[in-house]
Parts: structure tokens; sequence; C-alpha cells
């Protein structure tokens, strides 16, 4: 379900259910920063901010499990390629009068120690390297990104993984991935996530790990 309304206060009377997407319209950046603080941090809401343009998405519960299992498969690929890395999951990047984002995951690899100590972001912190959405087809969202500058963004959504690439500040769509360029990822996450529903997450991520180790030998 998705709605257009115009910028209601306080924002946290606005009840969604989930699966609902609200796109609020005319949004001034200090009403977005207003709306941050009403919500607060503990909450299901995912929000995304380009250009005015507010947008507020409440995940389904089958959301969480692509979110979970392609997370715990990047942190394996890290660490089968032996990098260190700091995930920084939910958290909400902004670049002041320009967007803000809530990935549903995301991962600083290249920047990771200097990441280490951050309890908040400071203003001058870089971007994430790779940032994880599911089932998001606005363009607000990837707009969003755009402004954050964040390198690489990963969309799965229906069954699908789209990679995007951050090129002259716009992403293009690509079949590989620069963070991991030696494996077929359109294949295996949607592959992993399917065998996820039969059986179960835990048993999909060993079976992909005895493969990949396999391959590599």
């Amino acid at each position: 379900m998705t709605a257009t309304i115009p910028f209601v206060t306080p924002i946290n009377r606005i009840s969604l259910e989930p699966g609902s997407q609200v796109t609020i319209t005319d949004i001034s950046w200090q009403n977005f920063e207003t709306m941050l603080q009403e919500l607060g941090e503990n909450r299901s809401a995912r929000l995304s901010y380009s250009k005015g343009v507010l947008e507020i998405m409440v995940p389904l519960p089958e959301h969480e499990r692509p979110k979970e299992l392609i997370s715990d498969i990047v942190k394996l690929l890290l660490k089968i390629t032996q990098r260190k890395y700091e995930p920084f999951g939910s958290t909400t990047f902004k670049k002041e009068g320009i967007a803000g984002v809530e990935p549903d995951a995301c991962f600083y690899i290249k920047n990771y120690q200097q990441m280490i100590n951050r309890r908040r972001l400071q203003w001058d912190d870089p971007p994430p390297d790779l940032a994880i959405e599911c089932d998001v087809t606005s363009k607000t969202t990837l707009e969003a990104y755009e402004g954050i500058k964040v390198p690489e963004l990963w969309i799965y959504e229906s069954g699908k993984l789209k990679i995007y690439l951050l090129q002259n500040d716009q992403y293009i769509q690509s079949e590989m991935s620069p963070i991991f360029p030696t494996f077929n990822l359109t294949q295996i996450m949607p592959d992993a996530v399917e065998r996820s529903w039969q059986v179960g997450s835990f048993q999909a991520l060993e079976e992909l790990e005895t493969m990949i180790k396999e391959s590599l030998d």
C-alpha cells in the first residue's frame, strides 16, 4: 500500500501497517530532522529523503529473512577473502540539506578502521562502501543514496539482486560487484535466499560456505 500525504505534525501519529509506504512531499531539511527526532531510533519504519520528498516504509516480516541472509553472506565473503569490515546496520546517513537514508544493512570495508570507535557518525565521515536494500523500487531512495554518495548499492527485489555502482554522481546497474569481483552475486544471492525458505537460513548459509570453499580449493 502506497499513499501520498501532506506534511503531518507530529509525524509519530501516523500509523502504518507492515508493507505500507507513505510519500510526503514539500518537506524541508528541518522538517526531516524534526521527524527523525519525533520518530526516535527504536522503530520498524525506514526513512529516505531527497529533494524535498520523504518516504516512510514499514517492511513486511518476510522482508527480514533476505536482509539478514544477504548481510550474513557479505560477512562470509569478506571473511573468505580475508578482509576486515565494520557493519553499520540501519544507521541514518545524512548529507545536510540534500539527502538522508536508512539502509537495511551497510558495511564499511575500505574505511573500516576509521569507523571502529564510532558510536555516532561525524559530519565528515565517509559513506559506507556498501549498502543493501530489500524490496525497494523507489526513485527517492535511489536519489537519496546518490546524494549520500554510497559507492555500491545492492537492491534485492522479487527474487533478484541488482547491483548499482555510483559513477559521476549517478547509479548505473552492473552485473559485477567491484567489492567481490570473483563471485557471481546476482546468482549466488537469489539462490541462497530461495534455499533458505526451503531448509532455513542457517543451513542455506552453511551450504553456500561449503560450495564457495570447494570452488576455491
